[in-house]
């Protein structure tokens, strides 16, 4: 059986838990060649490992990386090149969060969070985009947040950086269009992961009474979304922003 993504090669930053991890899956469930890039060695040789066991018509490569080092970025995007020549896909998902207030905020809150969910995702794409651009095809997508698009108290240095994604993402669709490369963003709301178990669980059924669908999402959710834009049904859609948030932002 012939799969979308057979063979392509796919590099999924943040992929060794939650969000990146279940994007990780869905591309190899579908016959990607993945490199899942983390800082967690461990987690991203135990997914691996589960998609070996599974039997996918893809495989999954960890690669141990800290995107907060634009030289290891630009090493390991060259390394990747030399085993596999060919980046078909990339996939930024890294992200932190460092929350505050914006009057106790101090500026390595600010710049840590814009290095790693803004600045990352731009040396990565750089060095992306030129085997993308010899190719003539490539698929991109960035994974922003509602955050990004309506503010959130608390989280000024977040919403910074996934709105200077989607920018990013517009601007970089526009400029590589004509070699037939697709830019695409999406935005997840609440989803159940890491980060979202880690708050109260009072704030947390606080929120869903304001989510049409009264229920957080599930990262399998946020993955389907992102395989569908580096899939061939969206070969025409470049540019966008895809919000995945149960319509709590409409």
């Amino acid at each position: 059986m012939e799969h979308a993504l057979q063979d392509q090669v796919a590099v999924v930053t943040g992929g060794s838990r939650g969000i990146g991890r279940a994007i990780c899956l869905s591309l190899a469930r579908d016959g990607a060649q993945v490199v899942a890039i983390a800082r967690d060695l461990d987690q991203l040789t135990l997914l691996a490992k589960e998609s070996r066991e599974a039997g996918l018509p893809g495989s999954i490569t960890p690669c141990r990386l800290d995107m907060t080092d634009r030289e290891g970025i630009d090493d390991a995007i060259k390394q990747i090149m030399a085993q596999r020549d060919r980046i078909d896909i990339l996939v930024n998902n890294a992200g932190i969060t460092r929350d505050g207030l914006l009057a106790t905020m101090d500026d390595d809150q600010f710049d840590e969070v814009l290095t790693v969910n803004l600045r990352s995702a731009f040396w990565i794409m750089r060095a992306v985009v030129r085997p993308m651009i010899g190719a003539r095809r490539g698929r991109i997508v960035n994974v922003s947040s509602i955050s990004g698009i309506t503010g959130n108290a608390g989280q000024a240095n977040y919403a910074a950086s996934k709105a200077g994604l989607i920018g990013l993402t517009k601007s970089i669709a526009k400029e590589l269009g004509k070699r037939n490369i697709t830019c695409n963003a999406v935005a997840p709301g609440f989803i159940t992961t890491d980060m979202t178990d880690r708050l109260p669980e009072q704030t947390k059924e606080a929120v869903k009474p304001h989510i049409p669908l009264r229920r957080f999402g599930t990262s399998e959710e946020i993955a389907a979304a992102v395989r569908f834009l580096v899939g061939p049904e969206a070969r025409y859609i470049t540019g966008h922003v895809l919000v995945v948030d149960g319509g709590l932002s409409m």
